[in-house]
């Protein structure tokens, strides 16, 4: 009897201390309560805790990626769009993330696509195609502000889709095809526009130079003879004409 009593104090003992015994890893912390009041967050290593007296909870510290599911908004323009992003936050205060709120991991996603609507919600659609680096960082610093309350860092936000639906896209289609044609029309009135005022310099260096007439005539001619062309045409210049003429009245 004696022994038996002893083998049931060695197991009591032994299931209290494999109770107790607590591993930490390096990336987690363990927030400890003393019959329901904060007493501490043990850092990494072997840790003993209490059982019935003391309460333990591990928190990650690691950096959390959350998809934030896609949301419809409205914006400001009045289009429909859906948009999803992807969230990166980490625990910095384990104290808070466990007592201030009851599920950080569930509030950090709800206030994410709160945010997201919200904020997207105040830019037009070219805007949200075209200035996400802007809008990811504006949801990065409000999520962050809101969610410092709860021990919680968000370190990056980025805006992964903007999903238009058929009649939307169609109409970008048909803006984006105006917008070429606009931009090559301008380009072509601006070329005219250069050849004209090249063109009227030649005739005014022309003008005040009659020798240069005569010059671009040869080198007109001189164009022609390279060319496999059937048929060829001469200009003749007019004062040779008129001697022609002179001589026949």
């Amino acid at each position: 009897m004696i022994v038996s009593s002893y083998l049931v104090i060695v197991s009591l003992v032994i299931a209290i201390l494999a109770l107790s015994l607590r591993v930490v890893k390096e990336y987690q912390r363990l927030v400890v309560f003393f019959l329901g009041r904060f007493q501490v967050v043990k850092k990494p290593g072997l840790r003993i805790i209490i059982p019935g007296i003391q309460q333990a909870v591990r928190v990650d510290l690691r950096v959390i990626t959350m998809d934030v599911p896609s949301q419809d908004v409205i914006s400001r323009d009045n289009v429909t769009v859906r948009v999803n992003a992807v969230l990166y936050f980490r625990v910095v205060d384990p104290e808070k993330a466990i007592i201030q709120v009851e599920d950080y991991y569930n509030a950090t996603s709800q206030l994410a696509q709160t945010t997201l609507r919200s904020v997207l919600g105040q830019h037009e659609l070219d805007e949200m195609l075209s200035e996400r680096e802007k809008m990811n960082a504006d949801l990065q610093e409000i999520i962050d502000k809101q969610s410092d309350a709860w021990g919680i860092k968000v370190t990056n936000v980025e805006i992964k889709h903007v999903d238009l639906n058929d009649s939307m896209v169609r109409a970008i289609a048909k803006q984006a095809e105006a917008e070429r044609e606009r931009r090559a029309k301008v380009i072509h009135a601006e070329g005219e526009l250069q050849a004209s005022e090249k063109l009227l310099a030649a005739a005014n260096v022309i003008a005040q130079n009659p020798q240069a007439l005569q010059l671009r005539y040869l080198q007109t001619l001189n164009d022609i003879s390279n060319e496999n062309a059937t048929t060829v045409i001469f200009p003749l210049p007019m004062d040779l004409m008129r001697a022609f003429i002179e001589n026949k009245e």
